[in-house]
């Protein structure tokens, strides 16, 4: 290789450490971008266990306030996930919206209440029905919560909103 070289003109050896240095760059660039997203990674997972950690060693405090919480919730007023969209259904009804969807229920359980979740939509709605929804949710609280809203006006007459909640029911293990 050195003998190759060697018997090349010198503009041709300039050219050849040229390519060589390009070929080099190229590949240190992406080495370099390499570590960083590995090094990114290591930073997002040690904060993650560090979140982790500091959660778990609030796990006995965590406990007992979800046993007393949990104690001042009564069970007959707590919904499971065909309740929650019955409920959705008449609170809507009453609010005076008439073009709504209800999606299927989500459900995760843990060792003391499974957690209900849907995707309630309103289309064609107005202001008042939506506030008069949103407010008999609340008044359902903590048995009926949000989390997540979004909003947004239909293009054709602006007076008439699109609304989307995500509404979650807690149901009591027994």
């Amino acid at each position: 290789m050195k003998a190759f070289f060697l018997s090349r003109l010198l503009r041709e050896k300039i050219l050849l450490l040229a390519f060589v240095l390009i070929g080099a760059l190229i590949w240190l660039s992406g080495v370099g971008e390499r570590a960083n997203v590995r090094l990114r990674e290591i930073k997002t997972t040690s904060t993650d266990l560090d979140v982790q950690q500091r959660w778990l060693l609030q796990r006995a405090r965590i406990e007992k306030e979800a046993q007393l919480a949990i104690e001042h919730l009564e069970p007959s007023k707590s919904l499971d996930s065909v309740r929650l969209q019955s409920e959705l259904n008449t609170l809507a009804r009453t609010a005076g919206l008439t073009n709504y969807t209800v999606s299927d229920s989500r459900t995760s359980r843990t060792s003391q209440f499974a957690v209900h979740s849907v995707q309630f939509s309103a289309q064609n709605a107005n202001i008042g029905a939506l506030i008069t929804f949103y407010q008999s949710i609340a008044q359902r609280a903590p048995y009926l919560g949000l989390e997540e809203f979004k909003l947004g006006s239909n293009r054709s007459n602006p007076s008439q909103l699109a609304a989307t909640w995500r509404v979650t029911s807690v149901e009591i293990a027994r």
